[in-house]
């Protein structure tokens, strides 16, 4: 209330507000206890997800007692010890086209801390129906974006970007690795934008894409413009309702034990179309047959410090990006069987639609990857 450009009016205007944060993870963890702390009335937190320990080294709304809980409902405790004040409405769900504009429309602005591409197409096409400022963040290992899509003063989300990445081709934080303080300062540009567009103060990021490089320290601005032939916010769109962003995104569901692929049938693929799988028991079925198992090529995808931390022993290590570039597939005998791998099944996955696509009569996918080994066959070994 001392800053002179809040006062009274600005911190009545904060206790009056009513905010949305999709996402209780690294970005959310930030953007939520400051906004706890400015005094935000109303603070919505949608997550259906679960509080892991490999999440604390990021997610720091969370501590190691939350392990296994909602993390809207972590969320929720934390918050009411930062601010009692503070009113959290938790969303215990997976938003998705079904229920997001309900959800959304009891909001004044959106602030995105999601880690996947159906989601932020999901929730940038809510707020451009619903005319909502949606206040957007993006982190991987040490860099970070934000921006604010807000399609009645400037560019949506699709008008930058208007066609998702292929999928696997961007890694979400999970896999990839992130530094865990960037989330701290990406979201809380976030919970600062959030509380300027609520005080009416400054100059929002609308319009512009901030770009930060942690290991450089450096911060660009990019000026982004509005497409007038969006499909979404342009002059003539063709999407005015919301769609099937999973299909979009061209993004197999997540099964609901949060793993890749569980219900792809074990099937020859063509090219494009769903690539064979094996799960983890049947792996180790297949391994421990001596016959069988002498003919059957392993390949493990992931970079040299993920294979340092859990892995499967004999397996041959070719990184995903000789796979993207073609040198991977000289190296691989096509007269025997291929299992690949990764950590969850996505990487694998690309890797084996590659592979399949140069000719293999016989390449299968670990479905749930390193991670379901270890549930299921090894669990002596760490998760990450």
């Amino acid at each position: 209330m001392l800053i002179p450009d809040v006062g009274m009016e600005g911190q009545r205007r904060l206790k009056n507000a009513r905010v949305l944060v999709v996402g209780a993870g690294g970005l959310g963890s930030a953007a939520l206890m400051y906004l706890a702390a400015a005094g935000v009335g109303t603070i919505g937190v949608v997550d259906a997800d679960v509080v892991e320990l490999s999440n604390l080294q990021r997610q720091v709304v969370h501590g190691v007692a939350d392990v296994g809980r909602l993390k809207s409902e972590s969320a929720a405790q934390r918050l009411a010890a930062v601010n009692p004040l503070v009113r959290v409405v938790r969303h215990d769900v997976r938003i998705d086209s079904a229920n997001a504009l309900e959800i959304i429309a009891d909001y004044d602005l959106v602030l995105d801390g999601t880690d996947n591409f159906p989601t932020r197409y999901l929730l940038n096409d809510a707020c451009v129906l619903l005319g909502k400022p949606n206040v957007w963040g993006s982190i991987c290992r040490f860099d970070g974006q934000t921006s604010i899509w807000w399609a009645q003063h400037g560019p949506c989300y699709r008008c930058v970007f208007p066609v998702p990445p292929s999928p696997g081709l961007v890694p979400s934080c999970a896999e990839a690795g992130v530094l865990g303080v960037l989330c701290a300062a990406i979201g809380s540009i976030q919970a600062a934008e959030a509380v300027k567009l609520i005080i009416g103060i400054g100059d929002p990021l609308v319009g512009r894409l901030l770009v930060h490089d942690a290991l450089r320290q450096s911060w660009d601005t990019l000026a982004v413009h509005k497409n007038p032939d969006c499909v979404v916010c342009g002059e003539c769109p063709t999407v005015t309702e919301l769609v099937d962003y999973q299909d979009f995104c061209a993004v197999t569901p997540l099964a609901d034990a949060g793993l890749p692929g569980c219900s792809v049938p074990s099937v020859p693929a063509a090219a494009g179309g769903a690539v064979p799988q094996i799960s983890a028991l049947e792996l180790a079925d297949l391994l421990s047959d001596k016959d069988a198992s002498s003919g059957v090529l392993l390949v493990d995808v992931r970079g040299r410090n993920e294979r340092a931390i859990a892995g499967i022993a004999g397996a041959q290590a070719i990184h995903l990006d000789e796979f993207r570039s073609g040198a991977a597939v000289p190296k691989i005998s096509f007269d025997q069987p291929v299992v690949v791998l990764c950590k969850v099944g996505l990487r694998s996955e690309e890797a084996a639609r590659i592979l399949i696509e140069a000719g293999h009569p016989d390449v299968r996918s670990l479905q749930g990857g390193v991670l379901a080994w270890v549930d299921d066959v090894d669990p002596a070994q760490p998760r990450y």
